[in-house]
């Protein structure tokens, strides 16, 4: 059993792609950041200007942060003019730390500015302890390892290489290829995956054609009357017999999808050995994305350095699936990947939950809140503190146009709309309180309605991650929900469903959220109202006690309204 490193404590490393995701990367607990300038970092949509760079590491630095900056490309001739130009930038940033992939970057940046610590990029592909030493000899002064590097493998590099910072990758997209070598996109699209401008190649979808020997190219018609006659199988030339199916719908087929990495489940095995830095991946990745998955690792992290016996990942999950995601695998955690690490039926990100809005500014006696989705009457608005864990739920029945003081049943997402949100509909919290936990910047949430192939996609998923945890095999179980995806992906049936019971103004999920018509007017609701009354402000009930303490035979309907949402 690995021992526990107490000298080293881990820091929450996220991706910032612009200023505003830095700070609420930040703000939501991150110790470093890492950002780039487009044309000298791997991200060609790279949104920060360098008068941003330069406030985002002041901002970094003045609330006790790191903020690493990116030199990964792999330079041609005529990126090497730019480089001095680039290090006298850099040393007026000021900087935490400069992320290089080329060895002649490397030295080069070395030589002419010894004062600033150099990491070495995961597109250098360091796999193995003897490279770790390798770029620590050459005055590295932390490695980030390729994705590909398993735990056993992780664990004998941190016991060879004692006095180097190690970087790991513990969330994020995954690349088909060695930690983004990958020539798909430059083939296929002209775009250099290596230059900052893949065009995820592997995320599409793929059909089979004929070409008839007139040169004719026509689809291969699979129909219930002949698809028996056909099964189309890869066999790669090293593991001969080992067959892989290749299943095609309407849609085409996801061969090389791999789902998203989540190291959640063994994030104790990271922290018990001394990993440095947990690195998540996702410079392109939406504010609500840097937000919530910030808070998930932040919550765990500290939770197992406060008891690490006691360590649960479970409600840490149950963050992270609030954030649209391709399903999670734990990839080379264990070392070779297994068919649970691909997605070959969708290629699209995905969730139970979206982003609402969020805080543009606290006045007197109200938040202003920009509305990020569409927004309609009866939506139960999570509110989600960068300070503090619980959360708040608010049922609204119209939002009020913080410019123009028109009262709307809908708001439209994408139309920059701020709604304006008083204190008072917050009947069941202290105001004071309220106030203190949500700053600017605080992001809600909301449930998403999902069409019967997204829910079973989502079931197909659990499941698929639940297997790769355990290492069990359940053919039978995963076949079902496999098959059951299938069939609902054919029917590409358009009607949607919320999680909870409740369609606008009607039904009620029962916990008890601020200005819910239903909960605190409904007789249906009074048993469960006498015992949320009773805890502590702010609490909400949880789904099963809100199921339990629910009248059975009451109709779940609105009450008779007697005044507006919050009077």
């Amino acid at each position: 059993m690995t021992e526990l490193n107490t000298q080293r404590r881990s820091e929450l490393l996220m991706p910032a792609g612009n200023l505003r995701k830095l700070k609420m990367a930040v703000l939501y607990g991150a110790d470093a950041v890492y950002l780039g300038t487009p044309d000298m970092s791997l991200r060609t949509k790279s949104q920060f200007s360098l008068e941003d760079v330069i406030e985002g590491v002041e901002f970094c630095h003045a609330h006790g942060r790191r903020a690493y900056l990116t030199l990964n490309l792999f330079s041609h001739n005529s990126d090497i003019p730019k480089l001095d130009e680039y290090i006298d930038t850099v040393r007026k940033v000021k900087p935490d730390g400069l992320i290089i992939a080329d060895p002649g970057v490397f030295q080069y940046v070395r030589d002419r500015a010894p004062e600033l610590p150099l990491h070495i990029s995961t597109q250098a592909n360091v796999c193995s302890w003897l490279s770790v030493n390798f770029w620590e000899s050459q005055g590295a002064e932390l490695v980030v390892l390729a994705r590909e590097v398993s735990y056993p493998e992780l664990v004998e590099i941190r016991e060879k290489c004692p006095d180097v910072k190690l970087e790991a990758f513990v969330h994020g997209a995954m690349c088909m290829t060695y930690s983004g070598r990958c020539l798909l996109s430059n083939f296929m699209a002209e775009r250099g995956a290596n230059q900052g401008n893949c065009a995820n190649s592997c995320r599409w979808n793929y059909g089979v054609r004929m070409r008839l020997k007139d040169g004719t190219v026509e689809d291969l018609n699979i129909t219930e009357e002949n698809a028996d006659l056909f099964e189309f199988l890869l066999e790669e030339g090293c593991r001969p017999g080992e067959f892989m199916p290749i299943e095609e719908d309407g849609r085409g087929s996801y061969i090389l999808n791999s789902r998203d990495l989540c190291i959640m489940p063994k994030l104790d095995e990271y922290l018990k050995i001394g990993v440095d830095s947990l690195k998540v991946e996702g410079r392109g990745k939406s504010e609500y994305y840097c937000a919530i998955v910030a808070r998930a690792y932040r919550m765990a992290i500290d939770d197992y350095y406060a008891d690490p016996e006691n360590w649960d990942p479970k409600p840490y999950m149950r963050e992270l699936e609030a954030v649209g995601n391709r399903g999670y695998t734990l990839a080379f955690h264990e070392g070779r990947l297994t068919n649970y690490a691909h997605d070959y039926e969708h290629t699209a990100s995905l969730a139970q939950w979206e982003y609402a809005g969020v805080v543009r500014e606290v006045t007197q006696d109200a938040f202003l809140i920009e509305v990020k989705n569409k927004l309609e009457a009866g939506e139960v608005l999570e509110f989600i503190s960068p300070i503090a864990r619980e959360t708040v739920l608010l049922r609204m029945y119209d939002f009020e146009d913080a410019e123009t003081g028109e009262v709307k049943e809908v708001v439209q997402g994408g139309t920059r709309t701020t709604i304006r949100v008083p204190f008072a509909l917050f009947d069941h919290e202290d105001l004071d309180d309220l106030k203190a936990r949500f700053p600017a910047f605080s992001v809600m949430r909301k449930e998403k309605a999902l069409t019967d192939e997204q829910w079973k996609r989502i079931r197909f998923d659990k499941l698929t991650q639940g297997l790769e945890i355990t290492g069990k095999e359940n053919t039978k179980a995963y076949e079902k929900r496999r098959d059951e995806l299938s069939a609902a992906i054919a029917e590409d049936g358009r009607e949607t469903r919320l999680k909870t019971n409740r369609v606008g103004v009607d039904g009620c999920c029962g916990k008890g959220c601020n200005g819910c018509l239903i909960f605190w007017q409904g007789d249906q609701y009074a048993k469960a109202r006498e015992v949320l009354l009773k805890r502590k402000q702010g609490e909400q009930l949880s789904r099963a006690e809100a199921q339990a303490l629910k009248l059975p035979d009451a109709p779940d309907q609105p009450p008779k309204l007697t005044g507006t949402a919050g009077a």
